[in-house]
């Protein structure tokens, strides 16, 4: 079967790119895969049809130690460019992270220090090879490296962070595989509390609640590409970046108007709050460190999804580059949320009732200790909504029962969790009506008394042009209800207005991390809510390609530094919500789910509600809807 230009790379694609790297990539038997993922054609091939399939493909070689980066034609099956990443660390993969930390294991520095603990059975410890991130240590420089974190699993061994073993950290050598010093803190007693999660009593009062579509979905898929109610998504998938979109339009009157060309979670970052021992060190950035795509889980009808779903798989791959099938990867069904719209007629008694429906599009990713879930929410009004729900298990160290830790709150007797943020950046490559858009800011003020305001009552509406990337980084302002939209400045609506969209703020924080600090020089990002860059092929990620182990300064601030116009350009919005975590009781041994969210609502995008021609329910009571 030929793939569409956009599909992700399949499991004969990806042994063929391992195959021709080994052949033709010039490096040691011990090189290793990074990524091995389709490489986006550019759009004016798209719109030509003369887009050939190719694979972007990263390597590390440890006899090196240099990161190699190119694009393989697969049809030419040869390199369209193969280099070394100079300064670069490639992302920390799976069995890579895995191997990491039974390398410490080995150590008798590590072995020692666990005993020193009372602790002498290391098959019940984990060690989990962190991202170390910049510091500045000298011994680190140039080094591939790990910062070790440390647990004693419980003894019916359904939580493997039961029991954190404080102040305990090896270092390690990632390359070599070997352990290169172990920072020791000091010794604090491990916890006593088993944390089991699974329970031996459950409830027994909860009946069955089934979901049913006697008639089949609404939606149809064709290989990736998806209908349902008007909206037209291409669903993709990423190792790094796990669940991606393109090509997201929506069917008027006979036409598809585009929205988005391409839409993705870019990178997240978790930083923590506590300064003291090795705690410091806590910054994960899980997408451009490690990859939320190669941690998705294999979904389960009944238990991850619900109702009638289609699945799609992803094909990723090991660190020798063999595929591995990730089944069932990402999820796709309908959804009943209540009320679309209504009107009484109190004159008549007429009622009119619409239930909304939306098609959620999911995926799950576990890394380490927690787990996410990322959904898209489409809606029959033309609403695009987009929610993280973190679930798992929070980041617990251990203190002396009886102690309250500093920086964050106690969860059980000697077990404490620190406050942290949830950093998730989004991108949306716009085409709004059409590749050329602009970008506005929105906001309303209460206006002086006077002779214009006479009754204090009056709202003022500000809306501005952001015509630059300087100006363009901007911050939500709850006072202001700000919101952003991005508009088609060639196009006009029945009201002679510009058709746009714009993104409504949700949940959201600011950071607390200083900008001059090591994660926040590394995550410059996180210090504004919206950003807008032209758009550029090899802008993909918001803290740069290679955020392993780089001092930072990568990414958008240094995009947008340059200052590119912005008016009827190709637009790319970024979008950074920041879930605040101050850990709580509930939340041990298993937090359960929190929510962010924010969503893109069409504003004179279509010339009136384009959900009038919904269908009303079928009362099973009585025929007034």
């Amino acid at each position: 079967m030929t793939s569409h230009p956009l599909d992700p790379l399949t499991q004969d694609e990806i042994a063929r790119v391992r195959d021709i790297v080994r052949r033709d990539g010039g490096l040691s038997a011990a090189a290793w895969f990074e990524t091995i993922a389709l490489e986006e054609p550019a759009k004016q091939e798209l719109v030509s049809g003369t887009a050939r399939r190719a694979a972007f493909v990263c390597c590390y070689d440890p006899a090196s130690g240099e990161t190699w980066e190119g694009v393989l034609d697969l049809a030419a099956g040869q390199f369209r460019r193969w280099a070394v990443a100079r300064g670069m660390h490639a992302r920390i993969v799976a069995d890579e992270f895995a191997a990491g930390g039974e390398a410490a294991k080995r150590d008798p520095r590590f072995i020692a220090a666990c005993a020193r603990r009372g602790i002498t059975d290391l098959d019940s410890v984990l060690v989990e090879a962190w991202a170390a991130g910049y510091f500045g240590i000298p011994e680190e420089e140039g080094q591939r490296i790990a910062y070790g974190h440390c647990w004693v699993r419980n003894a019916s061994g359904d939580n493997p962070y039961a029991r954190p073993i404080a102040n305990l950290h090896p270092v390690i050598d990632l390359r070599r595989m070997e352990v290169i010093r172990v920072d020791d803190f000091g010794i604090v007693p491990l916890p006593p509390d088993s944390a089991d999660i699974i329970q031996p009593v459950t409830r027994t009062d909860l009946k069955p609640l089934e979901i049913t579509q006697p008639e089949g979905p609404s939606f149809t898929v064709d290989g990736h590409a998806v209908r349902w109610q008007n909206w037209h998504i291409r669903v993709g998938f990423h190792v790094r970046d796990g669940l991606i979109f393109h090509e997201i339009g929506y069917e008027d009157k006979g036409r598809i108007r585009p929205i988005m060309h391409r839409a993705s979670m870019a990178e997240m970052v978790v930083p923590y709050g506590d300064p003291t021992g090795g705690n410091y060190r806590r910054n994960a950035f899980d997408t451009g460190e490690y990859g939320v795509g190669q941690f998705l889980d294999s979904l389960t009808l009944g238990c991850d999804c619900l109702g009638l779903i289609h699945y799609f798989d992803g094909w990723s791959h090991d660190w020798q580059g063999n595929p591995k099938l990730i089944k069932n990867a990402i999820c796709m069904h309908e959804e009943d949320f209540g009320t679309l719209w209504k009107f009484t007629n109190w004159l008549t008694g007429q009622v009119t009732v619409k239930r909304s429906r939306r098609l959620v599009i999911s995926s799950v990713s576990t890394i380490g200790n927690y787990v996410y879930g990322f959904f898209w929410y489409f809606y029959q009004d033309g609403t695009i909504g987009v929610e993280v729900k973190a679930t798992g298990i929070p980041f617990a160290s251990a203190l002396p029962v009886g102690e309250k830790p500093a920086y964050g709150a106690l969860m059980a007797p000697g077990i404490a969790a620190h406050v942290h943020q949830h950093v998730f950046c989004y991108r949306f490559d716009m085409a709004v009506d059409g590749p050329r858009n602009s970008v506005k800011e929105v906001s309303f003020s209460a206006l002086p008394m006077g002779e214009a305001n006479p009754h204090g009552n009056a709202i003022g509406i500000s809306e501005t042009l952001l015509a630059s990337e300087a100006g363009a980084c901007r911050d939500i302002d709850l006072a202001a209800q700000r919101y952003w939209k991005v508009v088609n400045p060639n196009v006009v609506n029945a009201l002679g207005e510009h058709p746009g969209y714009k993104l409504v703020p949700g949940v959201n924080a600011f950071p607390y991390q200083h900008p001059d600090s090591h994660v926040g020089r590394r995550a410059g990002f996180m210090y504004h809510h919206f950003w807008a860059t032209p758009f550029a092929a090899d802008e993909l990620y918001p803290a740069g390609t290679y955020p392993n182990q780089h001092k930072g300064g990568d990414g958008l601030p240094a995009w947008t530094a340059r200052d590119r116009a912005l008016v009827n350009e190709n637009v790319v919005v970024w979008y950074v919500m920041n879930y605040h975590h101050m850990p709580r009781p509930e939340d041990w041994p298993v937090q359960p789910c929190v929510y962010a969210n924010f969503h893109w609502m069409p504003v004179g995008f279509f010339d009136a509600n384009p959900a009038l021609d919904v269908p009303s329910p079928k009362s099973k009571s009585s025929c007034c809807c």
